[in-house]
């Protein structure tokens, strides 16, 4: 037990000299991950912000990605339009649900809306020397009205759509699509820009917004 105790107390006191060292002024932190992003087996630490700086939305997020370089702590890559702000989830609140790391993969989620909800996840890989969006997953819906599914391997190009339909006399027949869309490129620094991007499926002529 005295062991244990005294690993996690120094994998805490890592923690917090790397967090103090590069955190924004008055900020809190909301969560932090550790996990191998790059590919050198050595886990870099991932950190989301709660900072003092707002826009009508809220308090910005600020998100670093901190790699241990000749054992010293340093910014892999930062940013502050990866996570939408405090009272960016409309009537739900803050939007921020959830951050983890599989398979070198920076997954975020994010959720909102009021009676008609959405959420979605982020895939980030790090390649071409930052991280880039290589997946998109979101939900966006109402019961008894209709639930749309969006898959997008921004990778590979693919793109699966579903449309569950309940209240098919207002919103018709439910619809399903795959279309390949290629060259979409986001990363931390140019994710949820103030103009949302969109997709118009040629099939089923629904839009897709990311």
């Amino acid at each position: 037990m005295k062991t244990t105790f005294c690993f996690l107390s120094i994998i805490f006191s890592t923690f917090c000299f790397a967090q103090k060292e590069f955190q924004p002024k008055d900020s809190e932190v909301i969560q932090y991950v550790d996990g191998d992003l790059d590919g050198d087996k050595i886990p870099e630490k991932v950190i989301v912000y709660n900072t003092k700086d707002t826009t009508d939305l809220g308090n910005i997020r600020e998100l670093q990605i901190l790699k241990k370089i000749n054992g010293k702590w340093t910014i892999l890559e930062k940013s502050r339009n990866a996570i939408l702000e405090s009272r960016g989830g409309g009537m739900m609140g803050d939007p921020y649900q959830d951050m983890e790391i599989q398979k070198g993969i920076l997954m975020i989620t994010q959720a909102g809306g009021s009676s008609w909800k959405w959420g979605y996840t982020d895939k980030y890989r790090f390649q071409n020397g930052h991280f880039e969006l290589i997946g998109y997953d979101s939900t966006y819906g109402k019961p008894e009205e209709y639930f749309s599914n969006v898959e997008f391997n921004l990778s590979t190009g693919q793109l699966n759509f579903e449309k569950e339909v309940e209240n098919t006399a207002e919103y018709g027949k439910s619809k399903k699509e795959t279309f390949i869309k290629k060259g979409v490129k986001i990363n931390l620094q140019n994710r949820n820009l103030e103009k949302q991007r969109k997709i118009t499926l040629p099939q089923t002529k629904e839009d897709v917004y990311f």
